[in-house]
């Protein structure tokens, strides 16, 4: 079965609109997980400040866990961000991909209108051609 190029196109631009959609679900997580982290960090440093002579005695501890948690959050702002670049990429390859079945779709349809003047004109002229 033949298929014309703006068909092929037009699933070429669902799967690249479904990898945009992956892309932005892969961000999503990140966000999140740097959110999380962001709220551990409050809590730790919650700990540190507290006047609790529990939370004093492990303060070394603590400190130790916030200087983890910023490398963690460090490693994830960087994850977001390729992240980030990964969904304006695929996006920006979406719209393009789009934009080219647009234009295949308008050709063929030019040729189809244009195939049909050929055939009016074709029969137009065998009309004339059996009058005479």
């Amino acid at each position: 079965m033949a298929q014309n190029r703006s068909d092929k196109l037009k699933r070429l631009v669902s799967v690249q609109r479904h990898l945009e959609k992956m892309a932005e679900i892969d961000l999503a997580n990140t966000t999140q997980q740097r959110q999380e982290v962001a709220e551990t960090m409050d809590a730790v440093i919650g700990a540190i400040n507290s006047l609790d002579p529990v939370h004093r005695s492990f303060s070394r501890h603590y400190s130790c866990q916030y200087s983890k948690l910023q490398q963690q959050d460090q490693m994830l702002a960087n994850v977001q961000q390729m992240h980030e670049m990964r969904v304006v990429r695929e996006r920006t390859k979406g719209d393009r991909m789009e934009e080219h079945r647009k234009e295949a779709r308008s050709a063929e349809d030019r040729e189809a209108a244009d195939n049909s003047i050929y055939d009016l004109i074709d029969q137009h002229i065998a009309y004339k051609k059996s009058d005479d």
